[in-house]
């Protein structure tokens, strides 16, 4: 059973960086999910995939990893490019940009 190192992108729905800083360890699913016939839920036997373990850094993480000796995958944020613009400069004299709504 191995187990994915990440750190979480930040949601659509918001648009500041909470809960972005930590890394996490959550473990592959051993078992695929299947469909109960009863009810219609999806459910799974293997409990492990639901466990998600939070680490300040990578290198806890990779550490806790190593030392539990579960194999793991590292995937490494991708740097977001950044905007610097206010609301302001949308109407500032002498702009040079054309008006778009």
């Amino acid at each position: 059973m191995s187990a994915r190192i990440y750190q979480p992108s930040k949601t659509a729905m918001q648009s500041g960086l909470g809960r972005t800083k930590g890394w996490i360890l959550a473990q592959e699913p051993a078992a695929p999910r299947e469909v109960e016939p009863l009810m219609g839920w999806t459910s799974s036997s293997d409990t492990q995939s639901q466990v998600k373990l939070s680490f300040d850094t990578k290198e806890e993480a990779v550490a806790y990893a190593e030392r539990n000796g579960i194999p793991y995958t590292l995937d490494e944020p991708k740097k977001r490019k950044l905007i610097k613009k206010s609301y302001a400069d949308n109407f500032k004299f002498g702009r040079t940009d054309a008006w778009t709504h």
